[in-house]
C-alpha cells in the first residue's frame, strides 16, 4: 500500500482505480501511530470504503484510528446527501456511544477525604456491567418517549435542570426518530438498559483539571486549574447494538435483492431515499436520542451522589455540564468540498464533531469559541477538553478524535496484563478504583491503547481542534 507524508501529522492513501477505489484516503497521524495502524485492518479498511459510490471529499482516519467492523473506529467518511448512501457497519453498533462532562465547584483538597465514600455513591446509583438494570425502571411507554423526544422528556420526568439540553449535541434531541422502526428485541433490550453505564470501555471518572492551554476559551468554559468534574462515557447500549444488528441483517438482503457486490460485505449500504435507508435512519435516530437520555439519567444520578457524599444541593455544587457529544453517528450537514457547499450525509464512526465557532449547530454560549470536544484517555491516563478548530472546518467534515485508540484485542489485553499491574499503577498514583470484574481492568488497562498525549497532539497540530484543559484521574468506575 502506498501512503504518502504531506506533513508530520498528515498521510494519505492516492485513489487507485485498479483497486476500485473512487476517492483517497487521508490519514491524521504520526510516523509511530502509523505504524500501528499497519499492524491490523485499518488502512485496508478505510481503503475498502473508498469504493463506495457518491463519496464527497477522501475517506478520513482520526489518530485513535484502528480496526472496526468493516470500517475503522475513528474513521470519517461522507456521501453526497442526495446520490449517496447510509451504512449501519460505518456507524456503528453502539449508536451514540458518546461523551458528557460535568463541572463542579470543588478542589481535589475538598474532595480527596470523602473520594471513597463518593466513588462507592456513584458505583451503587449508576449501575454497571452486563445486564445492569436502572433500580427507578421504566415503561414502554416511556421509552418510546425517549426515543422520540429525547432528553426533554428525561427532563420532564425529573432528570435533570431545564437548561441541561442547550449543553448537549442536537439539544438532546435530532428529528426523525421513528419508533415503529424498532423491532420489538431492541424495544426490550432498551427498556432495560435505560440510565445505565455498561461495560468495555464505558466509564464514570472523577477527575481534577490539571492543566490550562488556553486560558480564554476555558474561561468560556466554565474550567480552571485544580477543578474537580466528572466524565462519563457510555451510549445506547443493548437498544443501539439491536438496531444496528437488525438492520444489517436487512441491508445484506438489500446488497443481495440489488446484486450489490461489495469488497467486504460489512460494508453493506442502502441508498439514500430508499425504505431501507429511511427505516434504519428511523429507528437509528431513536438510539441517539436514547443514548443522549441515557447520558442525562445518569447525571442526575451522578448529582445526587454528590448531594449524598457532601450534604449539599447539586446547584450549590456548581454541577453544570459542559458538554454533550455522540460518536458512532450519522448525520446531514453543509460542508464545503473542493470550493463548494455541499448537503452532506457524514459517518462519524469513533470519531466526534468539532465545529469551530460560528457554526450555527454550535450552542450560542460557546458559538464564539467553538465547540468543546471531550477527548478521553485510556484507563488511568489523562483526559483532554479541546475547542473544535478551523482547520476542522476544511478538512475534516468538522470531525476529530473520539479517544486515545486501542492497540491491542481486549483478548490479547487479557492475555497479557495482569490485573495486578493495572491495580498497582492506579494505586500508586492514589486513583480510586470501582470495578465489576478482574477480567474487564486488564481488557481496559492503560497499555492496550494508544498515548492520549500523542493523539491530542495531532488534532491540535492539525487545527482541527485547539487543547483547553488536561484533566487526570482520581476514581474510576466501569462496568
Amino acid at each position: 500500500m502506498d501512503i504518502s507524508k504531506i506533513n508530520d501529522v498528515k498521510f494519505e492513501i492516492g485513489k487507485d482505480e485498479s483497486q476500485g477505489m473512487n476517492t483517497g484516503v487521508t490519514i491524521y497521524t504520526t510516523e509511530h501511530m502509523l505504524e500501528q495502524m499497519k499492524k491490523d485492518k485499518t488502512l485496508h479498511q478505510a481503503r475498502n470504503a473508498a469504493t463506495l459510490p457518491s463519496i464527497a471529499g477522501n475517506v478520513l482516519v482520526m489518530p485513535d484510528g484502528h480496526e472496526g467492523y468493516g470500517f475503522p473506529v475513528g474513521g470519517v467518511v461522507a456521501f453526497d446527501a442526495e446520490s449517496g448512501i447510509v451504512s449501519p457497519g460505518i456507524n456503528g453498533f453502539d449508536i451514540n456511544c458518546g461523551m458528557r462532562l460535568i463541572k463542579t465547584n470543588l478542589t481535589e483538597k475538598e474532595l480527596r477525604p470523602k473520594l471513597g465514600t463518593l466513588m462507592d455513591k456513584l458505583f451503587a446509583n449508576v449501575p454497571s456491567g452486563v445486564g445492569s438494570k436502572f433500580k427507578a425502571g421504566f415503561s414502554a411507554s416511556d421509552l418510546q418517549k425517549i426515543a422520540e423526544e429525547g432528553v426533554d422528556y428525561a427532563i420532564k420526568k425529573g432528570f435533570g435542570w431545564h437548561g441541561d439540553a442547550q449543553r448537549i449535541e442536537e439539544n438532546g434531541h435530532i428529528e426523525g426518530a421513528d419508533f415503529s422502526k424498532v423491532s420489538d428485541l431492541a424495544k426490550k433490550r432498551g427498556k432495560e438498559g435505560l440510565g445505565t453505564l455498561g461495560a468495555g470501555n464505558h466509564f464514570l471518572e472523577v477527575q481534577r483539571v490539571d492543566k490550562i492551554f488556553q486560558s480564554e476559551i476555558a474561561k468560556s468554559y466554565g474550567l480552571y486549574e485544580g477543578q474537580i468534574v466528572v466524565m462519563v462515557h457510555t451510549g445506547s447500549r443493548g437498544f443501539g447494538h439491536q438496531i444496528c444488528s437488525d438492520y444489517l441483517r436487512i441491508l445484506a438482503e438489500y446488497q443481495s435483492r440489488n446484486n450489490i457486490k461489495l469488497v467486504d460485505p460489512e460494508l453493506s449500504y442502502a441508498a439514500i431515499g430508499s425504505k431501507e435507508a429511511d427505516d434504519y435512519l428511523g429507528a437509528m435516530r431513536c438510539a441517539i436520542n436514547f443514548a443522549f437520555s441515557n447520558r442525562q439519567v445518569i447525571t442526575d444520578s451522578i448529582r445526587k451522589s454528590f448531594e449524598q457524599t457532601f450534604a449539599k444541593s447539586s446547584d450549590a455544587l456548581g454541577m453544570d455540564i459542559l458538554y454533550d457529544l455522540a460518536h458512532n453517528i450519522i448525520k446531514f450537514e453543509e460542508h464545503e468540498v473542493g470550493g463548494k457547499r455541499m448537503k452532506l450525509c457524514v459517518h462519524r464512526k469513533g470519531a466526534t464533531r468539532a465545529f469551530a465557532k460560528g457554526r450555527k449547530e454550535v450552542p450560542k454560549i460557546y458559538r464564539d469559541v467553538g465547540q468543546p470536544v471531550i477527548i478521553p484517555g485510556s484507563m488511568g491516563t489523562a483526559s483532554y477538553i479541546l475547542a473544535g478548530a478551523q482547520g476542522a472546518m476544511e478538512n475534516t467534515f468538522g470531525s476529530a478524535c473520539h479517544g486515545s485508540g486501542r492497540v491491542m484485542s481486549r483478548h490479547q489485553a487479557i492475555r497479557e496484563i495482569p490485573a495486578s499491574k493495572t491495580f498497582g499503577d492506579m494505586d500508586k498514583k492514589r486513583i480510586e478504583v470501582r470495578v465489576k470484574t478482574r477480567k474487564l481492568i486488564s481488557e481496559e488497562a492503560e497499555w492496550a491503547y494508544k498515548n492520549v498525549d500523542e493523539v491530542v497532539r495531532v488534532v491540535d497540530s492539525a487545527n482541527i481542534a485547539k487543547i483547553v484543559s488536561r484533566n487526570v484521574p482520581l476514581g474510576v468506575a466501569k462496568g
